[in-house]
């Protein structure tokens, strides 16, 4: 992505071949950089144990698609967990929900999109433009939150109790809320070792705008070295940047959620705004988004 961009700049025909990349890279070096850095302000001591730090660095229910689990809610895990039949039993409860999610209906209803997309853009109608982002949303939430229950659920065959990553985002009443309930592990992954790092609110209002904004560009490219997720991420970011300034503005406190009509409206507003992110989210071609 970065040689695409230099060469179109310079004028250069720097080629870079196709490095086949340990699956779930992402995820195990996010638990990595968690695991030092909290270990370097000192909220734990360090694991002893080669064998220990190997199973919470790829523990392989949550390495390819999350959570991410932070050390000091698995360290106990490691060395004092229980097995039981009911445990095991709500494992496989959980694993099937997940399942369910993935295959009834992520991909089935990403079936319908892919054929919304596959269509020449001048035979698509605006009806059919709308179907594909709301079902997209569907698509996605369903087949994300279904791999992370089939992750939860084999922990727990396991033994292991592992974070939950979605509280019904979808129910969210503005951009912030949404970010507190899609993706936990991340957003609090970002929160907790980019944004609060790079200042967070600390250093003014306009640092912590730009703070959000570079935040969710970085969770942007994270996702994938292409324009699209980085528009993604740049939407996102100056939509978290444009509600904290409106909280200032109208003098709500932190954490103060709207309620009624007002609630009504802000999940309305949430939801579709969310939606037509995906649009760029979804594709690759940055044209097509446009169209």
């Amino acid at each position: 992505f970065f040689l695409r961009i230099v060469n179109r700049l310079t004028g250069s025909e720097h080629e870079m071949r196709n490095i086949p990349l340990p699956i779930g890279i992402s995820f195990f070096t996010f638990g990595a950089i968690s695991y030092l850095m909290d270990l370097y302000r000192g909220h734990y001591k360090a694991e002893k144990n080669p064998l220990n730090m190997a199973l919470y660095l790829s523990f392989f229910p949550k390495i390819s698609v999350g959570p991410i689990a932070r050390y000091r809610d698995f360290a106990p895990q490691l060395t004092n967990r229980q097995e039981t039949v009911e445990k095991t039993a709500e494992g496989i409860r959980r694993f099937a929900y997940g399942l369910g999610k993935k295959v009834l209906v992520a991909n089935i209803v990403g079936a319908s999109v892919d054929k919304i997309y596959a269509q020449d853009i001048t035979n698509v109608t605006g009806v059919m433009v709308w179907c594909a982002a709301i079902l997209y949303a569907i698509q996605i939430y369903y087949d994300f939150s279904g791999f992370t229950d089939m992750a939860i659920g084999l922990g727990k065959m396991f033994g292991f109790d592992i974070c939950e990553n979605f509280n019904y985002p979808y129910l969210s009443g503005s951009i912030q809320e949404f970010w507190r309930r899609w993706h936990i592990s991340l957003s609090s992954w970002f929160r907790d070792y980019l944004y609060i790092p790079l200042g967070g609110n600390r250093k003014g209002k306009i640092r912590q705008y730009a703070n959000l904004v570079i935040t969710m560009f970085l969770g942007g490219l994270w996702h994938g070295a292409s324009w699209n997720f980085v528009i993604w991420g740049l939407f996102h970011g100056i939509a978290l940047a444009a509600h904290k300034f409106w909280m200032t503005l109208t003098g709500r406190k932190k954490g103060e959620e709207s309620h009624g009509i007002r609630r009504f409206f802000g999940i309305l507003i949430t939801f579709h705004f969310v939606c037509f992110c995906w649009i760029f989210f979804r594709n690759a071609d940055f044209s097509t988004s446009l169209d």
